[in-house]
């Protein structure tokens, strides 16, 4: 299948002032062809760095949206799934995904709940366990290490080793996902990504320094460049290699921008993409 021919649906939020989630992963998504439909789980007034913002739940119509598609009998080749705002979200979101991938749909995971050690702020603790809902009908799923202890019920902690990673990555394909990339891994010696590709059975370790600065949507970039390279044929290890290294490219570039909370001006980067 051509990347035009792959319908893709994005399942996330989206911000009116910054490149985070939707306004991210479209654009570069679109650059490389796919052929794009999206499912808003919030309207964000600005990314949620900002110390005003405000959140439209959107839990309702997701659920009509749904129905209808239905109705009008809407296919898609791949769901990629984000932040996801509600439980009641959800429970329709993670029902949805499971009906999916019994068609064969291939669906991404980015279960956007944690960072450095802490649920996010507004993120209930029984999120987690219904996040676990898609994670086992996930073919790729992405958590952060935070976000892959709190699945996992793992003690967070820094400096960890290569067993303890596998076991870690072991857990959450217990849970039923088949391929795994856990990202910001605070192992022994520097920072890490590590993954499991089941499709040639094998983990990786992909170790990296660190740019002391930070970007809100950084997480949607790196997610857009696994999807887009997994689904035009790359391995799961080759596809974090170039997602990393576009990411690290791209915040070097930033680095010094004055307002870091509007995240990157993802457009100007495209070329990177190729």
């Amino acid at each position: 299948m051509s990347t035009q021919d792959t319908k893709v649906l994005l399942i996330n939020d989206i911000a009116g002032y910054g490149k985070v989630a939707l306004s991210a992963m479209l654009p570069i998504l679109s650059y490389k062809g796919f052929n794009l439909y999206n499912l808003p789980t919030a309207i964000v007034s600005n990314t949620l760095n900002y110390e005003k913002f405000r959140i439209e739940d959107t839990t309702e119509y997701i659920e009509e949206t749904l129905k209808i598609w239905k109705e009008l009998n809407f296919s898609f080749d791949v769901i990629s799934t984000g932040f996801i705002f509600t439980k009641k979200q959800m429970e329709i979101i993670s029902k949805f995904c499971e009906e999916q991938s019994k068609k064969g749909v291939f669906i991404f995971n980015d279960p956007i709940m944690a960072d450095n050690g802490e649920l996010y702020s507004g993120i209930s603790p029984d999120t987690v366990d219904y996040m676990k809902n898609i994670i086992s009908v996930s073919d790729v799923t992405m958590p952060n290490y935070t976000e892959s202890c709190l699945l996992t019920k793992t003690k967070y902690k820094e400096g960890i080793s290569t067993e303890e990673i596998n076991s870690i990555i072991n857990k959450i394909r217990e849970l039923g996902a088949k391929s795994v990339i856990i990202t910001s891994i605070p192992s022994v010696e520097t920072k890490m990504v590590a993954g499991f590709d089941s499709k040639i059975n094998e983990y990786f370790y992909l170790p990296y320094e660190e740019i002391p600065t930070y970007f809100p949507g950084t997480g949607d970039i790196f997610s857009s460049v696994i999807i887009s390279e997994t689904l035009e044929g790359k391995s799961l290890k080759v596809a974090t290699e170039k997602a990393m290294k576009i990411v690290k490219e791209i915040v070097f570039q930033n680095k010094d921008q004055e307002d870091k909370k509007k995240g990157i001006h993802i457009e100007k980067y495209l070329n990177l993409f190729d």
